[in-house]
């Protein structure tokens, strides 16, 4: 039983993942689909462009939030069940991983959005909050200053996705930050910055959009 409840925390973060938060408020705003202006993504980036900078900092914190919420869920969910796989007990940081992969996964790949979604960006920081805010916030810092010095918002979300990663992995060398929550750092940037795999070919080109 514990497996399928373990399924069932990961079905609802993918769920909340896939609010198309960025979709509705270019919608209500512009009437027009977000999936076909600009990027094509529905994330804050392309709603900042579409509809306003004030709407897309809107959409940043909301998308932010649901994967937030779902990491938050799976945390006071899991204690109530247990789970081991071999020798390794499926303690509540793995969940609380698992259920930040899956609601990245569900802002990517929304299934209320035909699975176009955005690129994580927000969603991580989101769920980074709760997993270790002081990292977080150094993190979204960084990201911040980059891309207001560069005017590049993709790469300010690159910056502060590896800074991230950075400060993690020394923490766990220093035995502050569970293994869990740096194997999840690690690979959902990765997985960001393969994400923005477009982005960095225009960057290199010097033909990337900039902020403003």
């Amino acid at each position: 039983m514990s497996v399928f409840f373990l399924v069932g925390i990961l079905i609802l973060a993918y769920v909340l993942g896939s609010i198309p938060v960025g979709l509705v408020v270019a919608w209500l705003k512009t009437g027009g689909d977000l999936r076909k202006t600009g990027s094509g993504k529905t994330g804050a980036t392309n709603v900042m462009r579409s509809a306003g900078r004030k709407w897309g900092f809107l959409v940043l914190f909301l998308d932010g939030v649901k994967a937030l919420v779902a990491v938050i869920v799976a945390t006071l969910l899991w204690p109530l069940s247990s789970m081991t796989v071999g020798p390794l007990a499926v303690d509540v940081p793995i969940v609380q991983s698992l259920a930040g992969v899956a609601a990245i996964i569900g802002h990517v790949r929304p299934v209320f959005a035909g699975f176009r979604g955005g690129r994580g960006v927000s969603s991580f920081f989101g769920t980074m909050c709760y997993l270790n805010t002081p990292v977080a916030l150094i993190g979204i810092a960084t990201l911040a200053i980059v891309a207001l010095l560069s005017r590049f918002m993709s790469l300010g979300s690159i910056v502060g996705g590896l800074v991230t990663c950075g400060i993690l992995i020394a923490l766990y060398y220093w035995g502050n930050v569970p293994l869990a929550h740096v194997a999840y750092a690690v690979g959902v940037v990765g997985f960001i910055v393969f994400e923005h795999r477009d982005n960095i070919g225009r960057l290199m080109k010097g033909t990337e959009r900039k902020l403003f």
